[in-house]
């Protein structure tokens, strides 16, 4: 005889049994206010252009992106972030346009939050979509300047707050970018901006898509291992993400998302902060690839690929999936 707590006595599968006991008993659960949408914008008006290595996604005009944020808003998704794909002609070496303060990103911003749509607006703190060298900070001589850099994403985070900014995402991995951002924000009258970090980005091969979609990586001078993290470290990250919260970051995240999981959870595991996670360009067209050939069923793989965050312990995932991952929600909850 079998003693209690074992088979048959215990059967797992009985809470498996029903569609009400598995909702019942769910451990983790997955809605539109844990998502965040990235979009990309560009100048002009009216126009829409398809980004060609990530299918379904496109760039927008300001007044497209409005109208495509609006779409998010209603399907209660809490927060787009912005990200802009400039004219060649405005870029230099020094990044000089991302402290425009009508820059592409300041006006895509203003339109946003003129529009009241009720939803949080994060802007991308880095130098790349503004380098002709496609870096995130200036380089002099084959090396990125980190403290050279930090003066710039400083003046670039408060035209950023003064354009509306609810979220200013340093995503640049400079050392003590952080500490000195604050002090930027809280110095210029911006105490409440929220600095979302971009504590665990890792030197990865999934960037490819978005480096497209920004138009930056046709012109990246080498690669970024200096100043992004190395996929063979987790620990690396622990101590990276201690940094900035001693510095001020109210929220930490970790990019890529899916290849790295266990950084996520280890990170909401030691530090119970807000963490972010993003599911990067290349794993959205990864997985649009495969069901194109038929190999896998698009809607599950979506929310399961989601899911997954949420079960590692991410408290919000950036999505190119965002929108269609709300309308599956909304459908799946409807009687």
């Amino acid at each position: 005889m079998n003693p209690t707590g074992q088979y048959p006595e215990t059967r797992m599968r009985r809470l498996r049994a029903a569609p009400w006991s598995r909702r019942l008993v769910a451990e983790s659960r997955l809605g539109p206010q844990d998502l965040v949408y990235p979009m990309f914008v560009i100048d002009g008006e009216g126009t829409s252009e398809d980004v060609p290595s990530m299918p379904g996604v496109q760039r927008h005009t300001i007044d497209r992106l409005v109208d495509a944020a609006r779409q998010a808003a209603d399907l209660g998704i809490p927060m787009v972030a912005i990200f802009p794909k400039i004219d060649q002609s405005l870029k230099n070496a020094e990044g000089s346009e991302a402290v425009n303060p009508d820059n592409l990103v300041c006006r895509a911003t203003a339109a946003l939050k003129d529009a009241d749509l009720g939803m949080g607006v994060m802007c991308d703190l880095a130098l790349d979509p503004f380098t002709d060298h496609g870096h995130d900070g200036l380089l002099k001589g084959g090396v990125i300047l980190n403290d050279e850099t930090i003066e710039v994403l400083c003046a670039q985070a408060v035209v950023q707050a003064k354009a509306g900014c609810d979220v200013i995402a340093p995503s640049d991995m400079m050392d003590g970018r952080i500490g000195a951002v604050r002090a930027a924000l809280d110095g210029a009258g911006f105490q409440d901006v929220i600095l979302a970090a971009y504590t665990a980005k890792y030197a990865s091969a999934f960037y490819g898509p978005f480096r497209d979609a920004v138009g930056s990586g046709t012109v990246l001078a080498g690669d970024k291992k200096t100043y992004q993290m190395d996929p063979a470290n987790g620990d690396e990250a622990l101590r990276e993400v201690a940094l900035d919260l001693a510095e001020g970051a109210d929220m930490v995240l970790v990019k890529p998302g899916m290849p790295y999981l266990d950084i996520v959870h280890r990170v909401k595991a030691a530090f119970g902060a807000p963490t972010l996670a993003y599911q990067v360009s290349g794993e959205y067209s990864m997985i649009l690839a495969a069901v194109e050939r038929g190999w896998m069923e698009r809607d599950r793989a979506i929310l399961e690929s989601l899911l997954g965050f949420k079960r590692a312990g991410a408290d919000a995932i950036l999505t190119y999936f965002a929108l269609e991952a709300a309308r599956l929600l909304q459908d799946a909850s409807t009687p």
